[in-house]
């Protein structure tokens, strides 16, 4: 058990829980900067956690539900309001509906998380800070701080998993829901190149590509939320996909917030129904690279499995790989 001590004082409302490890103060930060790792030590044994957003940066939002042993599901947010790089971040930590929607009926909290270096390998320091004494009795009294004895208990496996998460490892996609599919990849490539590389045409007329035998001469972005995007591929003459029919994506740009977030919508030229929306989420790592993360919504399990049997990760890896190599070409 990690947790070296739990302290709780009433006066000024809060709840430490300090924890040590023996891995690096960078091995632990990257822990909680990616989702993949914090949902598996995030709820408790019992309820683990499923994160479908996770925008590591100040005034971005974090959602996720955690299941329970009956198939129940509980939800949660967090809203970042400060991040200061391997040494702490804080977020607004609250309860949400299994629809994402926030539950104002239960009391939201201001949770700080401090990361040190220690003689050993390093330590986080976790507080709590209840906006009442009623919310702090109610929360310790639905279970808070056994929770997360229980979640913590998890993070020393989580943390000798290295060969999961490191950069190399490729591409991999996670069914989360029905609906949902979450591709992750760390990038070899800083927050600034992999965003620009998603942004630029000639950019990504260089790597998004696919198998080897395409070219992409459409490639319209979306500048303003609202705005529409195009792109385009084409078999190169003579080449493995010669003779294959050129296809395209065309959707809007929901939402964005440069470096680090943005969601769009995506149907493939000519064909009739629902798209898919996507969720773009980029995360600095300290160990090294960028994590992406890109949320897909269908619109029903059927379209998912479909795209799925594609062979759509092996083609997404091929483009990351590339985009790696144009990376390091400069």
């Amino acid at each position: 058990m990690p947790i070296t001590s739990v302290t709780k004082d009433p006066e000024a409302l809060t709840m430490t829980v300090v924890a040590d490890f023996p891995v690096p103060v960078a091995r632990l930060w990257d822990a909680y900067m990616d989702p993949r790792q914090l949902e598996r030590f995030w709820g408790p044994v019992e309820w683990p956690a499923t994160f479908t957003r996770h925008d590591a940066a100040p005034g971005g939002r974090t959602d996720y539900y955690m299941s329970g042993p009956d198939g129940e599901h509980a939800g949660g947010y967090w809203r970042w309001l400060a991040v200061d790089p391997g040494r702490g971040f804080e977020v607004e930590d609250g309860f949400a509906g299994e629809d994402g929607t926030e539950n104002s009926q239960m009391p939201s909290m201001r949770m700080s998380f401090t990361f040190e270096a220690t003689e050993s390998g390093s330590r986080l320091s976790t507080t709590t800070h209840f906006p009442s004494a009623e919310a702090l009795e109610q929360l310790l009294g639905m279970g808070m701080e056994e929770g997360m004895r229980s979640a913590m208990g998890q993070m020393d496996d989580v943390l000798a998993d290295l060969a999961s998460f490191a950069a190399g490892s490729g591409t991999h996609t996670q069914i989360l829901t029905d609906t949902e599919v979450r591709v992750s990849r760390v990038i070899r490539g800083t927050v600034e190149q992999v965003w620009r590389a998603h942004h630029e045409p000639e950019l990504m007329k260089s790597w998004l590509l696919g198998p080897e035998g395409w070219t992409m001469p459409v490639c319209q972005v979306a500048a303003n939320v609202g705005d529409t995007y195009r792109n385009e591929w084409a078999p190169v003459p003579g080449g493995p996909a010669d003779g294959a029919p050129s296809f395209g994506f065309t959707g809007e740009l929901l939402a964005s917030d440069p470096m680090f977030h943005e969601k769009t919508t995506e149907n493939m030229i000519g064909m009739d129904g629902p798209g898919t929306t996507n969720e773009l989420t980029l995360t600095p790592l300290e160990e090294g690279g960028t994590l992406l993360s890109l949320l897909i919504t269908y619109p029903s399990v059927e379209l998912r499995d479909m795209i799925l049997a594609t062979g759509m990760t092996d083609g997404m890896e091929t483009s990351y790989a590339r985009l790696e190599e144009v990376l390091v070409a400069g």
